[in-house]
């Protein structure tokens, strides 16, 4: 997962927000839950479409049931956003190490636009109504396993 491109697009789009000068970080954190961000912070859970390798047996597998959870903060002026794209795992071996998803720029930017709109709604109070762009799906032969899936075993998978 290429960490320095999603902080790019984040940065991108979040310097299109009229933000009165306020500045906004983008933090990786496999700690946060989908349910318990910290107080004063805002949850914000979205789904998208992306590629899977395993380490083990080097087997690869995309995924339209990727979940990605963010919390955001704004405080004195200093936004932070973290972030936790959710991982799966090889169904072909065992003890399958958990995977992070290789998540394309264009879903990656679509995700980016959601977010900021989140941030205008949740942090700023904008009242924008409901318009997420959808992600680009891929063309997925098999089914969810939802045993190999940390979304799922967290209760937030989309099953879509």
């Amino acid at each position: 997962m290429d960490q320095q491109e999603w902080t790019r697009i984040f940065q991108n789009e979040i310097a299109k927000l009229q933000s009165n000068g306020h500045t906004w970080n983008l933090e990786f954190d496999d700690t946060i839950l989908p349910d318990n961000p910290k107080l004063g912070w805002e949850t914000y859970i979205r789904n998208t479409s992306a590629r899977f390798g395993c380490t083990s047996c080097k087997r690869s597998w995309p995924s339209n049931r990727v979940m990605v959870i963010f919390h955001m903060h704004l405080m004195y002026g200093q936004g932070t956003v973290k972030v936790r794209p959710l991982r799966q795992e090889c169904k072909r071996c065992q003890n399958a190490p958990m995977v992070k998803p290789r998540v394309e720029s264009d879903n990656i930017q679509i995700l980016m636009e959601n977010l900021v709109e989140k941030i205008r709604i949740k942090c700023y109070h904008e009242n924008l109504g409901q318009k997420k762009r959808p992600y680009k799906p891929f063309d997925v032969k098999s089914p969810h396993e939802p045993n190999h899936c940390e979304a799922c075993k967290l209760g937030i998978c989309t099953r879509e």
